[in-house]
C-alpha cells in the first residue's frame, strides 16, 4: 500500500487526469518543511504500515503523519522530526497505533521522473510512481535520492533532531468534525434534509479508498437524483441515489453526475483520511471567506521554505 506522492498533477483534469497527491497534505508538507525541501518534493505515502527499507546512502529523513511504530535498526524513532540515516541502516514501519497514513520524506526528495508534471501515483490511471505506470512500491524497488553527508556538513547537522512543535501536531483520535463550504447543488437539498445532514453522525465505511470515503448513516435526498456531469473538486460531498454521502478524495473521478451539497474544507480531508473504518464523523458549515483566509495562511507558511 506504499506509493510515491508529490503535491499532485495540477492542470490536467480537463483531459480526464485526476490530481492524485497526498491524502494528508498537512503531514506531507511538514515532512518536506522539516528537511528544508521544496514544498512539493516527492515522498512516500505509507498506508497502514508494513514497509521495510534499507538505506544505500547517508541522508536525512523525516516521518510524519500516522504513528506506524517506525524503527531504525530495530530501535524506535519518533515521528515529526529529522532523523539521520547511514548507508546500510534499516527503516521499518509497523502497524497503526494512531492514524492510518505516514509520510516518509528524504532530504532533497526522491529523484523520480515526473509524468504530466508530477510523480503522483494513481493506480486507476496507470500513471506516476517509480516507473510512471502508477504502480505501488514492490519488493526490490530502489528509491533514488541524493547522498547527504550529514556527518561532515555543519548545515545538515543543524537539521538533525529538528521537530514540529506540539502546537501543530494533529490528534488523530479526537472527535472528527469536518467543515463544509456550501456549493454545487446545495440549494437542491430541502431544509429538513440539510438539518439532518448537519445534526446526524455518520460512520466511515470500510468500502473507502483514495478515490472517496463512503459514509454510513441516515440517508439524505436532493430534489433531483441526477444532474448533468460536471467537474469535481477535492472534498466534494456527493450524494448518490442511496442517500449515503461520499467525500471525494485525491484520486476522485474528474466529472460526476450526482448532486453535491458542497466541499469539505481541504485540510480536513487529511484528517478524514487518517481515520479508521467505523470512525464517527460530523459536519458543520464554514464560510467560503473563512476557508479562503485559512487556506492562504496555511499555504503561505509552507511555501516559504
Amino acid at each position: 500500500m506504499s506509493q510515491l506522492q508529490d503535491a499532485g498533477r495540477i492542470g490536467f483534469q480537463h483531459v480526464g487526469l485526476t490530481t492524485g497527491g497526498p491524502l494528508d497534505e498537512h503531514a506531507f508538507l511538514w515532512g518536506n518543511h522539516l528537511l528544508k525541501n521544496p514544498w512539493n518534493a516527492p515522498a512516500v505515502e505509507v498506508s497502514f504500515g508494513g514497509l521495510k527499507l534499507q538505506a544505500q546512502v547517508d541522508t536525512l529523513i523525516a516521518v510524519t503523519g500516522a504513528d506506524l511504530a517506525p524503527t531504525l535498526n530495530g530501535q524506535p524513532v519518533a515521528n515529526w522530526q529529522v532523523i539521520p540515516v547511514r548507508a546500510g541502516d534499516r527503516l521499518e514501519f509497523g502497524y497503526p497505533r494512531s492514524g492510518t497514513r505516514a509520510y516518509l520524506a528524504v532530504k532533497g526528495g526522491f529523484q523520480v521522473k515526473p509524468c504530466f508534471g508530477s510523480v503522483a501515483t494513481v493506480q486507476r490511471e496507470q500513471m506516476g510512481g517509480l516507473t510512471g505506470e502508477g504502480k505501488l512500491l514492490n519488493f526490490g524497488d530502489c528509491l533514488p535520492c541524493d547522498e547527504q553527508e550529514h556527518r561532515k556538513d555543519p548545515q545538515l547537522q543543524k537539521l538533525i533532531g529538528k521537530r514540529v512543535s506540539n502546537n501543530y501536531l494533529p490528534d488523530y483520535s479526537e472527535n472528527l468534525v469536518l467543515r463544509v463550504i456550501a456549493g454545487y447543488q446545495y440549494n437542491q437539498f430541502p431544509a429538513e434534509q440539510l438539518e439532518r445532514f448537519f445534526s446526524e453522525e455518520y460512520q466511515i465505511s470500510p468500502d473507502s479508498d483514495r478515490m472517496g470515503v463512503r459514509l454510513q448513516g441516515t440517508p439524505i435526498k436532493a430534489l433531483q437524483s441526477g444532474i448533468t456531469s460536471e467537474g469535481i473538486a477535492l472534498g466534494a460531498i456527493q450524494v448518490p441515489p442511496d442517500g449515503q454521502p461520499i467525500v471525494l478524495m485525491r484520486d476522485r473521478q474528474t466529472i460526476g453526475g450526482y448532486p453535491k451539497l458542497g466541499c469539505v474544507y481541504p485540510p480536513d480531508t487529511g484528517q478524514l483520511a487518517q481515520r479508521h473504518p467505523n470512525t464517527k464523523v460530523r459536519f458543520e458549515l464554514m464560510s467560503c471567506h473563512g476557508a479562503q483566509q485559512d487556506l492562504m495562511r496555511f499555504y503561505r507558511y509552507f511555501r516559504k521554505a
